[in-house]
């Protein structure tokens, strides 16, 4: 029979812990509780004349046809939202620059980190040509 033991505290205490019984031949271990969601990007579309608009590099393209799929680490709206993505198209390779500025002046947002994603459609499928972050 297995239990579970969850320690609760304040301020300053250290982390609550899972004690899982395990069977006699093998010791009881001790692990710290994670319960962070895994969270998929949010999806957003350009949104255009933001305040100081500026590069983002972005961490993945995955492409299909004429479609690129760009996903990237961001903030929160209003005051991270994406502006534009550049792209230039050449017969060796395809770069995508994405632009992400504020929509709004003097408003107070928490900084945390969330991961978007925008589709980017080429004027011809990607075929052999080079993906380049354009923001590197």
């Amino acid at each position: 029979m297995a239990g579970c033991m969850v320690a609760a505290g304040c301020a300053g205490a250290p982390a609550a812990t899972t004690s899982t019984a395990q069977s006699p031949q093998t010791p009881a271990a001790v692990s710290p509780v994670t319960t962070s969601p895994t969270k998929a990007p949010e999806p957003v579309k350009p949104v255009g004349h933001t305040i100081n608009p500026h590069k983002v590099q972005w961490q993945k393209a995955v492409a299909k046809g004429r479609d690129v799929k760009l996903t990237w680490w961001s903030g929160v709206a209003p005051c991270t939202v994406l502006d534009h993505v550049k792209v230039t198209e050449t017969a060796r390779r395809v770069t995508l620059t994405i632009y992400e500025g504020a929509k709004s002046k003097d408003v107070s947002c928490i900084m945390i980190a969330i991961q978007k994603t925008t589709i980017v459609k080429l004027k011809s499928p990607l075929g052999h040509r080079k993906l380049v972050d354009g923001a590197k």
